[in-house]
């Protein structure tokens, strides 16, 4: 096993650094925008990966793999206003540590930063390697383009 690690491009998300915290450091917002025609569009990106079951509350999410089993994300630390740490758990044969980072650059216009550190072996890390490098950008895009309130 070896961690390798994945840092996504800074995004400008225009809207409040705190506003934007308090909605990402609760991941029952997160399940208003997961549902079924998002995890079938996952599927679809990685097919090897199906997500199905997916339920959350403020401190956790979980879902299913198939073939893999229950995966937990659980947020471990919150910084207020600035990161929030998450850590995965379950029957995953990969175990990651995630950043979400967060920097005010004015009132109304902030910048966000995700981080992955993933500990998987080699031959799993030859599989998704190139998934996690584009896909650490397609978060940090879908999570700056979410309706902060």
């Amino acid at each position: 096993m070896g961690v390798s690690k994945y840092v996504s491009d800074v995004k400008i998300i225009r809207n409040n650094q705190e506003i934007i915290y308090n909605y990402l450091s609760n991941f029952e917002n997160l399940s208003k925008y997961i549902n079924e025609g998002l995890l079938e569009k996952m599927t679809e990106q990685i097919p090897q990966i199906k997500i199905s079951n997916f339920e959350s509350d403020a401190d956790s999410c979980r879902f299913q793999i198939s073939g893999l089993g229950l995966a937990e994300i659980r947020i471990i630390e919150r910084e207020p206003f600035k990161t929030i740490k998450v850590s995965s758990s379950g029957s995953l044969p990969v175990s990651i540590v995630f950043w979400i980072q967060l920097l005010p650059v004015d009132a109304y216009e902030t910048k966000m930063r995700l981080v992955l550190d993933a500990d998987m072996s080699m031959m799993i890390k030859m599989m998704v390697n190139k998934k996690l490098e584009e896909g650490i950008n397609r978060m940090a895009d879908m999570l700056a383009a979410l309706p902060y309130k």
